[in-house]
């Protein structure tokens, strides 16, 4: 048996009860203008072919994640 003074009441709070579902960040697929720039600060020799593969294998591996 419970005594009524030893019950504890308070008001229903919904947050109490429910799971914080975190937020995925969307990142934007990457271009071919994004992979030169980068290859250029990177001091890399590169042709269309090599911004091409890299552009598909960059973007396929954030689809991914």
């Amino acid at each position: 048996m419970v005594k009524a003074e030893e019950v504890e009441v308070r008001s229903f709070v919904l947050e109490d009860f429910t799971v914080v579902k975190r937020r995925v960040p969307q990142i934007e697929p990457v271009s071919k203008k994004d992979v030169k720039k980068l290859a250029n600060e990177l001091g890399t020799a590169y042709d269309e072919s090599h911004i091409a593969f890299a552009k598909k294998m960059i973007n396929a591996y954030i689809k991914k994640r």
